[in-house]
């Protein structure tokens, strides 16, 4: 069991010793973990609203959407997580709904966001690829703003090992090992996939939804190398598959298809785009005005 010990980098000459609890109200324990994945939201969903008119979207419809695709998404990923560790919650199924004890996995929240973004734009009739992109940007901040969480709570590493990067923790016999910071490799590439996406490829999008593509091939090129160096990784029952690995694998490998179809087998034309379509739209519009 690892304690809140220090926590050293011996390989950068670093050493601190952070405590996973930010404060206590009431008597009760509200923990860092809590507060930096809503940071992460918070953050996530101003930058949505800001940039929801380069997609031809208004604030609205970001606000509106996250109705459906928050619960949807907190659901999706304690159902993930449950589901591949069973034998946890067996014995007493009513602790599925413990959320507050931990146990949740991203991949379950994205696809149960997916599901609830789908839901609102069938309802509000919106076009759903412009929402995915915005999303797919939102969830990049999120998840790299999420994973030090992680960090505060000594928990999320991978493996043994003698890297520049190692992580030393100590465990309750006083015994110091050192790890992939997995939380540092995570948070580190989707900052770079952020930054890619935002100032190199939203301008250029060629068709509503390439950024959200891109970023499930991306996020999931990563995860498959991280993953595969974690310690707490969910199985396929009972086999040595990696569940988030598998998952992963099959994203860059759908998002690669995605790409080559939108992009060289069937071009999208770029003015098709929701954002171009409504400012042609608001053009024409002034015009009548006009006359």
């Amino acid at each position: 069991m690892i304690l809140a010990s220090p926590i050293t980098f011996p390989g950068l000459g670093i050493e601190v010793n952070p405590s996973p609890v930010a404060f206590t109200v009431f008597g009760k324990e509200i923990y860092w973990y809590g507060i930096l994945i809503a940071l992460g939201f918070v953050l996530a969903v101003l930058y949505a609203c800001r940039c929801a008119p380069q997609f031809g979207l208004a604030e609205d419809n970001i606000l509106d959407m996250l109705i459906a695709a928050v619960p949807l998404a907190i659901i999706g990923a304690r159902l993930y997580y449950c589901i591949f560790y069973w034998e946890l919650y067996a014995d007493n199924p009513v602790s599925v709904l413990y959320i507050w004890e931990g146990g949740l996995a991203i991949y379950g929240g994205v696809i149960g966001a997916v599901l609830g973004v789908f839901l609102y734009c069938r309802i509000k009739k919106t076009p759903m690829a412009p929402l995915l992109d915005v999303g797919g940007m939102g969830l990049l901040i999120g998840q790299m703003i999420g994973r030090w969480g992680n960090f505060l709570n000594r928990e999320a590493h991978g493996g043994e090992t003698d890297c520049l990067l190692r992580m030393g923790l100590t465990d309750s016999a006083g015994n110091t090992a050192y790890y992939h910071p997995t939380f540092l490799y995570e948070s580190v590439w989707n900052l770079v996939g952020f930054l890619i996406l935002h100032f190199f490829v939203k301008k250029r999008r060629r068709y509503d939804g390439e950024l959200f593509t891109l970023y499930v091939g991306w996020y999931g090129l990563g995860r498959v190398w991280i993953e595969g160096l974690r310690t707490d990784s969910l199985y396929l029952f009972g086999t040595g598959i990696r569940v988030s690995q598998l998952v992963a694998g099959l994203s860059v490998l759908a998002a690669a298809f995605l790409l080559l179809w939108n992009l060289r087998i069937h071009p999208r034309d770029p003015e098709q785009m929701l954002v171009r379509r409504r400012a042609r739209a608001a053009a024409e519009a002034e015009k009548k005005e006009e006359k």
